[in-house]
């Protein structure tokens, strides 16, 4: 039986290095995006706690139950200037 030929193996070359890609952190918007989030959901917050502690007395007591839909209102502003942090 004929000897079968031996495949000639390429010499190695290692891959190119990669370069490290910068990472931007902050807001595209500005140093204010992240504060101002965070100050939403603070307040969103702040304002449901304050409205079942004082039993619908405070923040604004005209509102009545509505001071809830004012505190998630806050808090979905937060979530909406969220989107412009990266």
């Amino acid at each position: 039986m004929p000897k079968s030929r031996i495949r000639k193996k390429e010499d190695f070359t290692p891959p190119p290095e990669k370069k490290a890609t910068e990472i931007h952190l902050g807001a595209t918007g500005g140093r204010w995006v992240a504060p101002l989030m965070l100050a939403m959901f603070v307040i969103g917050l702040a304002w449901i706690v304050v409205f079942y502690v004082t039993e619908s007395k405070l923040p604004v007591e005209a509102f009545g139950s509505w001071n809830i839909v004012v505190g998630f209102g806050f808090i979905a502003v937060g979530f909406v200037v969220s989107t412009q942090w990266k």
